[in-house]
Parts: structure tokens; sequence; C-alpha cells
């Protein structure tokens, strides 16, 4: 029976999370203060801990580091107010698992903690921040770009500010939308996604609002349209220059009014909804051209967050390829353990005009031809292997101008960061140091 603490300082609340959790069968324990706390866990482990990010005595965050140095294993989540979320973020980098809102329901509760046991069960060290990009989540990184997006993210997420994002194509833009919502005070809400660009603009009324039944030819029953199903959540509109301009207007309209029409249908109906959208191309220019409401544009962009290109991201790169490597495993059947240092260097040295997205198919068709434990750079695509060659011939490379140029592309990748430049290279630190004097290379 997995064991629970709770650590929060309004009685009634916690009587009420007790009863609740008990239920469910859980072996649960309520604390009110700090001092409480510690000696529980210094004495017994519990498997998750339910802390109030305020408490009498400081705030649940003090005790992130005794809990991680106590127990390793335990999962923290943080129960905060809307004023805290922001805190409660910082949380999560700091070691705790997630976070909710209060109010919550009871569901939403115990889909956390159900969570947070699984991925204890799974030994992983699950951040909802930093960490491999699935579904629902992504890699933040370390470079400097990287990390200006995670500041944007925690930022403008915890807020109702519309969000337009823009980058280029296979950058990840939904999957930055799937990101911010999640760490919204809608995430237990749906997250409706949503391809402008495919939708015709004779139906994209029904699409976004819904119809009634045979308000047109085709319409043999109602419908619920985009707006109604994300009521409450987020909606994401992606590829939003693609809307033709009258339907532009039914947008604008739905979110100046925050109310809607079925098409065939009288009645209006409210909505709550947080819009999300992306594009690839420049909305200020199709503003000016005229293809693009600037009503709309402004109404869309309260905070803009520009989505890095993969070849701006350093050698983050090499942390979205091992985690595509592992999927790659688990789709196809392979044992892949680790990506040769040539083939690292070559995948860091594309220019990746399709960014993640083509790095993922990369990945995955390498790892097809490799019948090993390490993929090589033989078996990468050749437009890969090919790029690195021109490199390699352009410099008229000798086996020592060819490892200086490695070391110093290594260097820069990692922003001069000597040890990260060292596990790049899969050479000791000592190692480095060593051909960074013999080279006479100044860093």
């Amino acid at each position: 029976m997995p064991k629970i603490l709770i650590i929060e300082d309004d009685t009634a609340f916690s009587q009420m999370l007790f009863r609740f959790l008990t239920k469910n069968d859980f072996e649960v324990t309520s604390t009110f203060t700090l001092k409480e706390a510690i000696s529980q866990i210094k004495n017994t482990f519990f498997d998750i801990i339910l802390s109030d990010v305020r408490l009498p005595e400081g705030d649940g965050i003090s005790l992130l580091s005794t809990i991680k140095k106590e127990s390793p294993q335990t999962q923290i989540i943080m129960m905060t107010g809307y004023a805290e979320v922001k805190t409660a973020v910082s949380a999560i980098r700091k070691g705790a698992f997630d976070y909710i809102s209060k109010p919550f329901t009871p569901e939403n509760i115990l889909q956390i903690i159900n969570d947070a046991l699984n991925s204890q069960n799974k030994g992983e060290n699950h951040k909802k921040i930093n960490h491999a990009p699935t579904k629902n989540d992504f890699i933040i990184g370390e470079s400097a770009n990287s990390q200006k997006l995670q500041h944007h993210l925690e930022l403008v997420s915890p807020t109702q500010m519309s969000v337009l994002l823009t980058g280029e194509s296979g950058t990840g833009k939904e999957v930055t939308a799937r990101t911010i919502h999640k760490m919204s005070l809608r995430k237990t809400k749906e997250f409706i996604a949503v391809d402008c660009g495919a939708i015709p603009k004779e139906i994209a009324g029904s699409e976004f609002f819904g119809h009634v039944k045979g308000s047109f030819t085709g319409a043999i029953e109602d419908k619920i349209g985009h707006f109604e199903a994300a009521n409450g959540g987020t909606l994401f509109l992606d590829e939003i220059g693609n809307l033709s301009y009258e339907n532009q207007i039914q947008l604008l309209r739905a979110l100046q009014e925050r109310r809607i029409k079925r098409v065939g249908s009288t009645q209006e109906i409210q909505v709550d909804v947080r819009i999300i959208s992306a594009t690839n191309e420049d909305l200020n220019k199709a503003v000016v051209e005229g293809r693009f409401r600037e009503d709309l544009y402004h109404r869309l962009n309260e905070f803009s967050i520009a989505i890095p290109a993969l070849r701006q991201r350093g050698s983050d790169l090499l942390v979205f390829a091992e985690l595509f490597l592992q999927n790659a495993n688990k789709e196809i059947g392979r044992e892949i353990h680790q990506i040769s240092e040539s083939a690292k260097m070559a995948l860091l040295n594309y220019d990746w005009p399709g960014n993640l997205r083509e790095l993922k198919n990369s990945i995955k068709r390498a790892a097809l031809f490799t019948e090993g434990s390490v993929l090589e750079i033989d078996v990468l695509p050749e437009p890969i292997q090919n790029a690195e060659k021109r490199t390699l011939k352009s410099k008229g490379f000798s086996k020592d101008s060819y490892e200086k140029e490695r070391i110093l592309r290594a260097l820069k990748q990692t922003n001069f960061n000597k040890s990260k430049a060292a596990e790049l290279l899969q050479m000791t630190r000592k190692t480095l140091y060593n051909k960074i004097n013999l080279y006479q290379l100044d860093v």
C-alpha cells in the first residue's frame, strides 16, 4: 500500500484530503508544520509527499533538498494557489514531480498521484520542464536559446494571455503549445489542436463553432465545434496564417464576444477558451499586404514566443537525438546503446532545415539500418554524411587538423563548457585539456 504524507496547515482541507486518499487505498499521514514533516520524513519512507507551497514556518519548497537527501525515490507534489504557480514551476525544476492548483477535484489529485507512482516504479526522473520530448512535453536544453525559451514558457504559461508561437516548420510548435497548456491553470481541461491549413474555408464555421442537424446539406446530426470542445481549456490554432479573410472575421468575433453560435442555430453559447496560435510565416508582413487582419493579429499576439531552429540549439541537438534513438529502439525492436563520436559530429555539423521532425526521421531511419549496438555515421542519411564530407574536404584536413577542428566544434557547441565538450567528444576532461594545450587552442 503506497504511503502518502500530507503537509498542509489548513486543517479542514487536510482532513478532507486525508479521508479521500484513505478511501482510495493509500496509507496516509497528515502533518501541519515543517518541523513535524521533517520528523516524519527522517523516520518513515513515503512514496508521495503532498505539500502546500505556503506553510506557517516557511514554504514547502524549502523541504525539497531535505526530502531528496533523505529519500531520493519519494515523489513530491506541490499544492498551490494561483499566485504561487510560478514558484511551483520553479520547484519542479528543483526536483518536485508536479504541482496542482487549488481548488482541485479529487479526481485530478488522484491522477497526478498515480502518474507519480508509475514514474517512480519505472525509475524515471520525471520533471515537467527539463526532460525528454513526448507527445505532451519536450526537452528545453541548456543552450542560451533554449534557456530563453524556458524562461518565456515559465512567464506566460500560468497567465490567461493569448500566445503566438513563431518558428520554422518542424521546430515543435504544437509540442510547445501542449507544454504551455500543461503548465497552466487549464491543464485539467481539454487541449484541442486544429490545423487551420487543412480546413476548407467553406466548412470552417462548422469546424470552429459546430452546427445543428439540417443546417446544410450533409448536416445529418448536431456537431460540437472546436471552441465548445476546448471550453475551459486551450485551443491551439496551427498555421493560423492560412485562414481565409472571411474566417478570420468569424474567429475575431468569437474571441471578442466570447460567445459562439453553431451554424444554423440562433442560440448563443458562452465559451471560455485560451488561444495559442502558431505560424511559420511573417504575420506582420501578411498584415501589411492585407492578407491578415491587424485587429486579429493583436488579439492573438498578446505574448509571442520564437521557437529556435534546431541548428540554433547547440549540443542540445544530441539530447534530442538520444531520445529519438530510445524511441526508435522501442518502435522497431533495436538495442542501440549509443551514437558514435563521428555520427554525433556529423549531426552537429548539419543545418537541419527540417528541424526536429527531420532529426527524428533521420535517427529512426539510421536505427533501422544499424545492426549492432552503436549507430555509426555510415547509416545516417546521405545529406548529413555529405555535409560532413564537404566540411572536411574544404578544410583539407590531416588527422591532427581534423581532431583540432572536432575539438573546436565541440567547444563551440557546448558554449565552451569543457566538461560537456569532453563528454561530447567521449574523452576525459584531462585528455581534453592536454589536447587543447597540444594544439595551442586559445579557449
